[in-house]
């Protein structure tokens, strides 16, 4: 078996106090391995964000175990936590979130100039990036001149610059018509295969569900089930 890159075990994560306090997470236990592309499904507000807030370091939890990566997240502080995200984890969203002024290989290379890499470099990057996602062609094209799925190619581009190993995607394909989410899903299985990455895709599109090696169902703040596919 792959080396594991997340272990969560017994996650509580609450949200208010006393007659307000809401349960999010009851006690979530999940492990995912080194090159797995695993679907995390269920219903509206059953944790699901909640859940890759918590192992990407955004959201604080009350009480369990998540070890992402080599990382126990219970002892790392406010500007560890964002180093880590910087370096090792890369975010697609179902708003593709691009600056509409920027060019796509802009857009790309922005988490790099960020970081502070020289800016020559960053768009060398940026470029070759958006060679592997299939846009050469769109160096220069602003978001509002490029289809959604190209700007989501773009975003998937801009997730993985920084070659993070760890990879969350909200909902990539659900403002997508079938064949651009199929080609979406096919460049991110390929990513996961090719590179060794590790990704969670959190999805309600059951078009996409085959692309998965594992399907984890939450329900209520709870992983109630783990399919192979």
């Amino acid at each position: 078996m792959n080396k594991t890159i997340l272990h969560c075990k017994d996650i509580i994560k609450t949200f208010g106090s006393g007659e307000s306090e809401v349960f999010a997470l009851r006690g979530v236990t999940l492990d995912v391995y080194e090159g797995e592309l695993l679907m995390l499904v269920g219903p509206s507000g059953c944790g699901k964000t909640t859940f890759v807030s918590v192992i990407t370091a955004l959201l604080s939890f009350d009480s369990g175990i998540c070890n992402v990566l080599g990382h126990d997240l219970t002892t790392m502080d406010e500007d560890e936590k964002v180093l880590f995200r910087g370096k090792s984890v890369g975010f697609v969203f179902q708003a593709f979130n691009l600056l509409p002024s920027l060019t796509a290989v802009e857009n790309v290379a922005l988490p790099l100039t960020i970081a502070g890499e020289k800016r020559a470099i960053a768009l060398q990057k940026a470029k070759a990036m958006l060679d592997e996602v299939e846009l050469s062609s769109k160096y220069d094209v602003r978001p509002s001149h490029l289809s959604g799925g190209q700007q989501q190619r773009v975003a998937i581009a801009r997730a993985l610059v920084h070659n993070p190993e760890f990879i969350i995607c909200d909902e990539p394909t659900s403002s997508l018509d079938h064949k651009s989410g199929q080609i979406v899903m096919e460049l991110l299985s390929k990513m996961t295969k090719e590179k060794g990455k590790t990704m969670i895709v959190v999805t309600h599109d059951n078009r996409i569900y085959e692309y998965g090696d594992r399907m984890a169902h939450m329900e209520d703040g709870k992983i109630i089930k783990i399919e192979e596919n």
